[in-house]
């Protein structure tokens, strides 16, 4: 229930912000937009845990902060590289160990590492991600715990912990 709950309040919120419309016509459409949303999304059984990311947003936004930085980090090297005069790049292809469970906190996973300039997430399969690095020293598995374990907790964190192997 408070999934629905937040969904209507996000709806509305999101429907008052944009319209800028305040007549009696424009709120009942948009009463009549928000109900309709709802049912369907009830009838699609889509309000669960992953698809309310708005109940998860200081995290969410904290991750944020912390991969900008890291964006920012990694920019560097990638820049000394596509500048230099001899290209001093060392491809090399990663298998990446993920400890997040569901889809979204490995979407997050995947795309913050594609994010990160050098690094490309090529596939995403079980919980294994292959990664495609400029730097083979940089692309250890390990260089990726930390950006896993805040992904995990920015999305996932609330759930029940995975035993960790």
């Amino acid at each position: 229930m408070g999934y629905f709950l937040g969904l209507i309040v996000v709806l509305v919120a999101l429907w008052l912000g944009l319209s800028g419309i305040y007549t009696g016509m424009m709120l009942t459409l948009g009463a009549i937009s928000v109900v309709i949303v709802v049912i369907l999304a009830a009838r699609l059984e889509t309000v669960d845990r992953e698809g309310a990311p708005y109940l998860r947003l200081f995290q969410i936004f904290r991750y944020w902060a912390w991969l900008l930085v890291e964006i920012a980090k990694a920019n560097w090297p990638v820049i000394k590289a596509c500048v230099g005069a001899n290209l001093d790049i060392n491809p090399a292809l990663v298998k990446v160990k993920t400890r997040c469970e569901s889809d979204l906190a490995k979407t997050i996973f995947a795309n913050s590492i594609t994010l990160t300039p050098g690094t490309v997430t090529i596939e995403v399969e079980g919980d294994k991600l292959l990664v495609h690095a400029l730097y083979e020293e940089s692309a250890a598995p390990e260089a990726f715990h930390e950006m896993d374990e805040r992904s995990w907790a920015a999305a996932d964190g609330g759930q029940k912990k995975k035993a960790t192997a």
